[in-house]
């Protein structure tokens, strides 16, 4: 499957998701009958954040083995996450690549409270996610400082999503490749908590 043709479909399926309308076996159902032991051919893979509120499969309305999913805190991109995403491309030959951030991002809000000194993670291991995103909200940060916090947040959860993109599109010899040779599609969005709605950003 072509990769706009792949990015037509989630965007369908999350149209369903916002209009309650469900458009096919629900994950429960798919499991019973059998679904998962068949080889996988996943359209679609999305690096997406761990919060427990942006279930990827959910939010595009999609079943068992359509969505090749990687999930992390703050949607970073580390090199797990672009050995998982090279994987998937490569293995399956997928088109399409989602980095799907949300509003109201922790991981990002976290960040944007250590660089303004009002909390430090608590341990060298969240330390770690906050640092991968820091250059990416820094600046905006230092620019920022008379705007709303919400308004600082929001402009925050985009830039990282954003840094994300350009870290597999730049980071990975194998996806520049495919990008290049085999018509890759690495994409941003952003889901939102208060509505359902993925926006794609590019």
């Amino acid at each position: 499957m072509k990769a706009r043709e792949a990015l037509e479909l989630l965007i369908a399926g999350n149209r369903r998701f916002v209009d309650h309308v469900n458009g096919g076996e629900p994950v429960g159902g798919q499991m019973r009958l059998g679904v998962p032991s068949a080889a996988q051919r996943p359209f679609a893979i999305v690096l997406g954040c761990s919060d427990s509120r942006v279930p990827a499969e959910i939010v595009f309305d999609q079943g068992l083995g359509d969505l090749f999913v990687i999930r992390v805190a703050g949607n970073i991109v580390a090199p797990s996450q672009v050995g998982s995403v090279e994987f998937a491309a490569e293995q399956f030959e997928t088109k399409l690549v989602v980095v799907m951030g949300h509003t109201e991002c922790g991981a990002v809000s976290a960040t944007l409270d250590a660089l303004g000194g009002s909390a430090a993670p608590s341990t060298h291991n969240v330390m770690s996610i906050v640092n991968r995103i820091l250059p990416s909200v820094e600046p905006l940060y230092q620019a920022g400082a008379k705007r709303e916090r919400a308004e600082l947040l929001a402009l925050a959860t985009r830039a990282n999503i954003r840094a994300s993109v350009n870290q597999l599109r730049h980071g990975s010899e194998l996806i520049e490749s495919l990008i290049l040779g085999s018509g890759l599609l690495v994409v941003g969005a952003e889901y939102d908590l208060s509505t359902g709605r993925v926006e794609f950003l590019d």
